[in-house]
């Protein structure tokens, strides 16, 4: 097989819409196995205690429909009117009570095949969907990337390579991967491998800098409208094209001997996260509490407070300052780990015009050498972890691709901007209805329907990724979601869930008891407690689930 990394390659980087591919337009070497890393089927389990196993969903869907799971061939008759209203009933004494008088609702449920509505209430208000949005996120990547579609992140330089010595600065350039870290979500370690792969190719020393390369998106890393509480925490992690372990670090406080500071332990034990040691060990019983704390999200962390001598370590799981240092920095430490010394430090590039490959449209291998390249795993995957772990950040950095593989554009604005356009034009949704300012759902500004989601839902469902939708959302009953169990919802109903303050929301699908496929959405917005809310949408749940539209 003729390498990949020879002269004749021809790079093409993404710098408007491409044509459709099932990755990052790149280097790629002849022979590549397809994808082939399927998300598990979860619908293994017990029997309903009623009998035999609950019908999943998707069984639902005629043998013709490959992947479907909704049938476009779908005939039955339409509700009775007295099913519809008993249900009407049940749900608004659901949503009656005194507590949630000050709270606003918005309900709706259809019968997916035949788009006969079971119940509505304000179905059609802006409600704020909370990680519900990660629906319509999700349904967007799927129509425009394909559940196969991975990111890549190459390492190259400009400098030549004489002797095992790369004479110049080596760049890790990233496209927006959300799984790299230290082997959590791939197989292995992606910068492991990428270092292996050096050494491997006999390269022993880099008389240059190691750049981090971010270009490949623009525009912030972080929503302005996010609540600035929350910076701190892992579900408010940075979103640049280059990352590692999530975009966080865990920090623990070892106590030293009395009177001397203590030790700060980072895990993954990378640098490139800036701390100010302001805490002291001492003898006796603390007399101010340890914490470790950041006013914004670019400050160093203070670590302040006393610990005692004898006291145990104190830990904190907080976002990094700058994701594309860390990520430079946790490459340096794999490099180093295979023998591999780098002479120059770290540098990070994150202006597309400073970028010798984003700044370029096309080069070829003699100008720019491809050292190595990691393949993430499918977006499927991904995607899985968006919905069934509520992870924002997979959210965002999908958001993100979709912006800069569709439309040139890898920013929160640009995804935002083509996941509107597939729900007005792909679905019809009416421009307006939805307001994105993320991927996520954690901006308390973003606005949704009830019927947008529904429709969204619906429109994917239908489809041949409807199967792939389907299986990254929980399912109720499961250890994916800890709800609605020794009920008809139970190992039936599968959906996103979605918190913020003041906000929950439970969107998906779940079959009756007459064998309708019911697509629902339930917003809760001004809520008292969003979490007591969770019982209002589980007994809804279990309604859909019990309820009949035969007389």
């Amino acid at each position: 097989m003729r390498p990949w990394f020879t002269s004749a390659l021809t790079l093409v980087l993404l710098a408007g819409r491409p044509a459709p591919v099932s990755e990052p337009q790149g280097p790629q070497e002849p022979g590549d196995p397809p994808s082939a890393s399927p998300v598990q089927d979860p619908r293994g389990g017990p029997a309903d205690p009623g009998g035999g196993p609950l019908p999943h969903p998707g069984d639902l869907a005629a043998p013709g429909d490959v992947g479907r799971v909704l049938s476009a061939a779908a005939r039955r008759p339409a509700p009775a009117a007295e099913a519809r209203a008993a249900l009407a009933t049940r749900i608004d004494g659901i949503l009656a009570g005194s507590r949630w008088r000050r709270s606003r609702f918005a309900v709706l449920a259809v019968d997916g095949e035949t788009g006969d509505t079971v119940y509505a209430r304000n179905a059609h208000e802006a409600m704020i969907p909370a990680s519900n949005l990660k629906v319509l996120t999700t349904a967007a990547a799927l129509h425009h990337l394909g559940p196969d579609f991975r990111w890549m992140t190459w390492v190259t330089t400009e400098a030549p390579v004489v002797e095992g010595v790369v004479q110049g600065d080596v760049v890790v350039y990233g496209t927006g991967d959300p799984t790299l870290g230290p082997g959590s979500r791939s197989e292995s370690g992606a910068f492991d491998e990428l270092a292996a792969a050096l050494s491997a190719r006999g390269i022993r020393r880099i008389d240059g800098r190691l750049v981090g390369d971010a270009s490949y998106f623009q525009g912030p890393d972080r929503v302005d409208r996010w609540d600035p509480r929350d910076l701190n925490d892992w579900f408010a992690a940075a979103s640049p094209a280059l990352g590692f372990n999530a975009n966080v670090v865990q920090l623990r406080v070892e106590a030293g001997p009395a009177g001397h500071v203590p030790t700060v332990h980072f895990d993954p034990p990378v640098g490139g996260v800036d701390v100010e040691m302001r805490a002291l060990t001492v003898a006796g019983r603390p007399a101010a509490r340890m914490h470790m704390l950041r006013d914004a999200p670019l400050e160093p962390i203070r670590v302040e407070g006393e610990i005692a001598a004898t006291g145990r370590d104190v830990y904190r799981t907080m976002t990094v300052q700058d994701p594309v240092r860390f990520a430079t920095h946790a490459f340096l430490e794999a490099l180093s780990d295979v023998g591999i010394e780098v002479t120059g430090g770290v540098g990070t590039i994150r202006d597309r015009a400073a970028s010798p490959l984003s700044a370029a449209r096309v080069f070829t291998g003699a100008q720019h050498r491809v050292l190595a390249r990691h393949r993430s795993p499918p977006l499927l995957d991904a995607l899985a972890v968006v919905n069934l772990e509520s992870h924002n950040l997979y959210a965002d950095l999908v958001l993100k691709t979709l912006g800069r593989v569709v439309d040139g554009d890898g920013s929160f604005e640009g995804g935002a901007r083509v996941v509107r356009r597939f729900l007005e034009d792909e679905i019809g949704v009416p421009a307006g209805v939805v307001e994105m300012y993320d991927g996520s759902g954690l901006a308390a500004d973003d606005r949704a329907s009830a019927a947008s989601l529904v429709a969204a839902l619906r429109h994917a469902l239908s489809s041949p990724l409807g199967e792939a939708l389907l299986e990254t959302l929980p399912e109720a009953g499961t250890r994916q979601m800890r709800r609605m169990t020794r009920t008809a919802a139970a190992r039936n109903l599968r959906a996103k869930t979605g918190t913020i303050e003041g906000v929950s929301a439970l969107s998906g699908i779940v079959r009756s008891a007459d064998g309708r496929p019911l697509i629902f959405s339930i917003l809760g917005n001004d809520l008292p407690s969003a979490w007591g809310a969770k019982r209002l949408e589980d007994e809804i749940g279990a309604a859909l689930a019990a309820w009949s539209g035969v007389e």
